[in-house]
């Protein structure tokens, strides 16, 4: 019969452990001043749209009396060409494009993390047919794709943005979730497994996946400036979301003339200055979270 007090021990000892593991990570993330710059300001410019938004601050509203406002108290951002107020703006933009950037790369880290865990442990002509369809979508840039979607439903919305981004974003999770599971499924804790006749898909996600969680993370969390970036250009050029949803490339959009880009500096400089802002910060916090989690960086 196996000892309670010798079980209940070794459940302690691995509490502890655990919790030593997490107290140094952490203390390991704090000491990264630079990751720590990025998520404070992550958090606090997420805050600042999602209040706004709560608020109720009037971004559409035109005001023909006002147009191209300097900064001001009323306006502390100025006004754009129509005269709606560049702040209230900047904050509900912030809402799309960080939505954007966050479900886009959560859902196609998913199913990159999916694919490449059927590919990386079944192998042979799973691998090559799954490899082959991701070679396929590598093939067609993401602006094309765009510009064809936008071609055959002949509109703009925020809909067909997301669906691109998932469809065409999934690869570099497929490609290294792929590349851990075909060194992983060889390891002894899964042959173990195995032979106990415990089900593939339970080996899979329940066993292997959970060791390859930390990359993954790493990767989703960077993935989110990808996307608000790529949202961000198409906008910019008239390929993405529709005008009448604010997000930062679209505002972005009404600066493109060389006579606001010239006199109006501030139409351009505000939602320049948030993205790019936003964007450093979550790669210092991508940084810093793969300098805890990846184990080769440890």
């Amino acid at each position: 019969m196996s000892n309670p007090n010798a079980a209940a021990s070794i459940k302690e000892q691995n509490k502890s452990a655990a919790s030593s593991l997490l107290k140094k990570n952490v203390r390991k993330f704090l000491n990264n001043k630079l990751a720590v710059f990025g998520l404070v300001v992550v958090v606090v410019m997420t805050l600042a749209c999602i209040i706004g938004a709560i608020m109720g601050v009037d971004y559409a509203t035109p005001d023909l009396t006002n147009m191209k406002a300097a900064p001001e108290a009323g306006h502390i951002f100025g006004t754009d060409t129509i005269g709606r107020d560049l702040l209230a703006r900047v904050l509900i933009g912030g809402c799309y494009s960080i939505l954007i950037g966050v479900f886009c790369a959560v859902l196609s880290s998913v199913i990159g993390a999916a694919l490449g865990a059927i590919a990386g442990y079944f192998g042979g002509w799973v691998d090559g047919v799954i490899v082959r369809i991701s070679e396929i979508f590598q093939a067609f840039p993401q602006l094309v794709l765009v510009m064809m979607l936008v071609a055959i439903l002949n509109q703009r919305g925020l809909g067909n943005l997301l669906f691109i981004f998932v469809v065409t974003g999934w690869m570099t999770t497929f490609r290294m979730v792929r590349n851990e599971f075909m060194s992983l499924k060889n390891e002894t804790y899964v042959k173990v497994c195995e032979a106990f006749g415990m089900k593939r898909s339970n080996i899979m996600f329940k066993q292997i996946l959970p060791n390859v969680m930390s990359p993954i993370i790493v990767s989703t969390t960077t993935n989110v400036a990808f996307f608000i970036l790529q949202e961000a250009s198409l906008s910019f050029i008239g390929l993405g979301v529709a005008d009448s949803t604010p997000t930062w490339g679209n505002i972005l959009n009404a600066a493109k003339s060389v006579s606001v880009v010239t006199n109006q500096w501030w139409i351009w400089v505000f939602p320049g200055l948030a993205i790019s802002l936003f964007v450093l910060a979550i790669n210092f916090f991508g940084d810093g979270l793969r300098d805890v989690l990846d184990p080769k960086q440890q």
